[in-house]
C-alpha cells in the first residue's frame, strides 16, 4: 500500500476518529482505485493520479453496473484523500476537486397511510404500563409533529410549553424552531409526565430505569408497532416523518408551511412530497375514474 494512502487512513483512524465501518469503506474504495492504477502500470503510485485517470476509473465502475450510490461513495473517498494530500503539501493540484458526483434518481419517500395510523392508535395496541404510555406518546409525537429521530431524543421536559401548546426543537446545524402540539399530544404528555416524573433526569423520553432513550431503542419500538398495522417495507422513525408531511399535504397544508414544520433549510427538500402525493393521486385516478384505466386506441 502506498505511503500516502497509509498516512491518510491513519489520519482518519487516529485524528478524525471515524468509525470502523467508515474506515473499512475508505480502505476498500481507495485500494480498489490503487489496484486499477497498478494494472495499467505496475509501479504507479496513487498519489500521482490525475483527473483523467480518476474519470476513467469512474467510467469502468459504471461499466461494471455499480449503482450510482456506490460510485458516488467511491468518488467521495477519492475527494477526501486528495484533499488531505493537498493539505499536507504532498501534491500541488487536487485532481479530484472538479470531479462531480453522478446524478441519482430521487426515490419517493415511503409513508404509512393515515387509515393505518388511525388503526394503530384506535385499537388496543398499547397497554397501560409506563412503557405502553411512553410508546404511544412517541408514535403520536413522530406522526403528529414530523420530528427527526435525533430531535425527538434530544427533547427535554423544559422544552415543552403547555400554555402555548408548543415545543422548542433544536434541529440540524443548531437551528431552533417552534413546533405546535395538538390537543391529543398535550393530554398524553400530561399523562406520561405523571409516570415519568419519578426519574431524576431532564430528558423527556426515558426507559424504565430512568435513562434517556437511545436511537436503537427508539427504532425497535417504532418497528414493533408499525409491523402490527402496516405493510410498508420501511418501518423506521423517519417513515413517520414522511407520513406526517404526506398527510399534511394531502389535507391542504401549504408546502412552505410544511417546510417550516419539518425544519428544512430550503423548499426543494420539501418538494419531494408533492411527487409522492401526485403519484398516488394518479394511481387513484386510474383506478377510480371510468376512463382512467382505458388504453389509448
Amino acid at each position: 500500500m502506498n505511503k500516502s494512502l497509509q498516512s491518510f487512513l491513519a489520519y482518519l483512524q487516529y485524528e478524525k476518529k471515524v468509525s470502523e465501518h467508515t474506515l473499512t469503506a475508505y480502505t476498500i474504495d481507495l485500494t480498489q482505485f490503487e489496484d486499477y492504477l497498478t494494472k495499467e502500470q505496475e509501479d504507479f503510485q496513487i498519489d500521482r493520479a490525475n483527473k483523467s485517470e480518476i474519470r476513467l476509473w469512474i467510467a469502468s465502475l459504471m461499466d461494471q453496473k455499480l449503482s450510482a450510490k456506490s460510485v458516488n461513495r467511491k468518488i467521495a473517498s477519492l475527494k477526501s484523500f486528495f484533499k488531505y494530500l493537498r493539505k499536507i503539501d504532498v501534491i500541488d493540484v487536487d485532481p479530484a476537486k472538479s470531479v462531480h458526483s453522478i446524478k441519482t434518481p430521487k426515490r419517493l419517500p415511503q409513508f404509512v397511510k393515515a387509515s393505518e395510523m388511525e388503526s394503530l392508535f384506535d385499537k388496543d395496541t398499547f397497554d397501560t404500563s409506563f412503557e405502553g404510555i411512553r410508546d404511544k406518546l412517541i408514535l403520536e409525537f413522530l406522526y403528529g409533529t414530523g420530528l427527526r429521530a435525533s430531535e425527538l431524543l434530544s427533547i427535554e421536559v423544559n422544552d415543552i410549553h403547555f400554555s402555548s401548546h408548543s415545543l422548542k426543537v433544536m434541529g440540524k446545524r443548531n437551528k431552533e424552531r417552534i413546533v405546535p402540539l395538538h390537543q391529543v399530544l398535550i393530554e398524553q404528555l400530561k399523562n406520561y409526565l405523571k409516570e415519568r416524573n419519578s426519574f431524576d433526569t431532564t430528558a423527556l423520553f426515558v426507559n424504565n430505569k430512568g435513562t434517556a432513550l437511545n436511537y436503537p431503542q427508539l427504532y425497535q419500538l417504532v418497528k414493533k408497532y408499525l409491523s402490527l398495522h402496516t405493510t410498508t417495507s420501511k418501518k423506521s422513525p423517519h417513515v413517520l416523518r414522511h407520513s406526517f408531511a404526506t398527510s399534511m399535504l394531502e389535507n391542504g397544508a401549504q408546502l412552505n408551511d410544511i417546510k417550516e414544520l419539518l425544519g428544512h433549510s430550503n423548499l426543494s427538500a420539501t418538494q419531494i412530497y408533492t411527487h409522492s402525493t401526485l403519484k398516488r393521486m394518479k394511481n387513484i385516478h386510474a383506478q377510480a375514474h371510468p376512463r382512467g384505466g382505458q388504453k389509448k386506441s
